[in-house]
């Protein structure tokens, strides 16, 4: 009997809709119904979530990836029937799959929306910001590997070096949406540690996704412990990389700004939306066959959209509501149903649990307050800028999920950093309201444009 349930489900998630109730069919073995259904829980639960927690001032992203654990293994996927009935194992591709290209979408938008300007205007502080909140957690990293190995005794697939590089770019990435909405709601957001913030967080990401690159680059070929293809592979995978993004910083964005001038501002806004979003996912597909991740390729692709009139700025009023609202909460949310907080266990591993957290902070605090303090700001202002650095959200989860998805961090490993991006997010806004009680310096108004574009909703991560 297990075995014939088994198959039926197996040929129900080819097709694609049920005959219905009075053919004898249950919708919820057919694909499509499934992930309407599957979609619409997600929606619900974070909402209610996101709702429960706005009191708390806590970022959606907070109750997003808590809707996810909430609905995964570490709770009601517990209860068999509730799992094999809303999220059974053959229907994970599809919901991935949507919350895939809603994460690559979502990075298209970063990658559009990051002003360089603000950087330039900051001057070499943001710079020097933003490479000591890397630098510290990348020297703890080679030590947090050993001790990993001792507390989480687990197979790995992954040389030291790539778990390294890995564990590195998680420990030091910081969540530039997460850090925009918290900002913006304290009033920070016009001031100058607001500006500095903005501008550093936004070198930040950039040297996050180079990080990152390379830990793809040095997991691939020769750099794990089951090598594929040649030795060489990962010197042939970032050579690609910075052939891909050369290309499209000198060649894909004056080609743009051609086209848009030789259309007219009627038809190249008529066209901007649709082939903005065709050119990202292309640009992913681009960056998947290098070997590094799709969702390089649409950042890069959003980096090298020309500012220049407003063709970014449509891209973004029509891409954004839609990636926000829908697809970027189903990856949030996938990313705690792929976490089992049940898989850490023992005093080891919560102790493990403890020091990455703490490694995640004061790692983050202690390079941004050191530096940011000697280029001339206030120790007030320098503590408060070292907290906002340290939240994670969105950025490291992205992190986690490719570092598994490449099998560099196994179950337990991926539970422990997911607990620490929810633990350095949820801390960011309280403490950030108790360091700057004070009423903030007004700048001038065009320091506004360092907000990330989208509404007041637009603070998904």
């Amino acid at each position: 009997m297990a075995a014939a349930n088994s198959s039926a489900a197996s040929s129900a998630a080819v097709k694609m809709a049920s005959d219905g109730l009075w053919q004898g069919e249950n919708p919820l073995d057919f694909a499509l119904p499934l992930l309407a259904v599957q979609i619409a829980v997600i929606l619900v639960v974070t909402q209610g979530l996101a709702l429960a927690l706005r009191p708390l001032r806590q970022p959606k992203v907070v109750a997003e990836i808590l809707g996810g654990i909430l609905l995964g293994p570490s709770a009601l996927g517990r209860w068999g029937a509730f799992r094999r009935t809303l999220f059974p194992p053959w229907s994970a591709a599809a919901l991935d799959t949507v919350s895939g290209l809603g994460l690559l979408l979502f990075l298209f938008l970063v990658g559009l929306e990051l002003d360089f300007r603000a950087v330039r205007r900051v001057g070499p502080r943001s710079v020097a910001v933003a490479a000591a909140g890397i630098v510290l957690p990348l020297i703890a990293a080679p030590a947090l590997v050993p001790l990993l190995n001792l507390a989480v005794p687990a197979p790995r697939h992954a040389s030291f070096l790539s778990l390294c590089v890995f564990l590195g770019a998680a420990l030091s990435v910081t969540a530039l949406p997460v850090l925009a909405c918290i900002l913006k709601e304290l009033g920070l957001l016009a001031t100058p540690l607001g500006e500095t913030a903005m501008a550093a967080a936004a070198v930040n990401d950039i040297f996050a996704w180079a990080l990152l690159a390379l830990a793809l680059a040095v997991s691939g070929g020769g750099g794990g412990r089951d090598p594929k293809g040649s030795p060489l592979a990962p010197v042939y995978i970032l050579a690609s990389g910075a052939v891909f993004v050369a290309f499209m910083l000198c060649a894909v964005r004056p080609l743009i700004v051609r086209l848009a001038r030789r259309l007219g501002p009627d038809r190249a806004a008529g066209l901007t939306c649709s082939g903005a979003v065709a050119c990202a996912l292309l640009a992913g597909v681009v960056t998947d066959a290098i070997g590094v991740h799709p969702v390089f390729g649409a950042f890069v692709f959003g980096l090298s959209m020309p500012r220049e009139g407003d063709l970014a700025e449509r891209a973004t009023e029509k891409v954004a509501p839609l990636v926000s609202g829908l697809m970027l909460p189903l990856y949030f949310a996938t990313s705690g149903l792929h976490t089992n907080i049940d898989n850490v266990r023992g005093a080891a591993a919560w102790g493990m649990v403890a020091l990455v957290v703490a490694v995640a902070l004061l790692g983050k605090f202690g390079g941004t307050f050191v530096v940011a303090a000697g280029t001339g700001m206030g120790r007030h202002e320098a503590a408060a800028l070292g907290v906002a650095m340290s939240a994670k959200g969105l950025v490291e989860l992205i992190v986690l999920n490719i570092g598994k998805e490449k099998k560099v961090l196994d179950d337990t490993t991926f539970a422990i950093f997911v607990i620490m991006a929810l633990t350095t997010t949820v801390l960011a806004t309280p403490c950030m309201t108790a360091l700057y009680r004070r009423p903030p310096t007004a700048t001038a108004p065009e320091m506004d444009a360092v907000e990330l574009k989208g509404g007041g909703d637009a603070c998904p991560a």
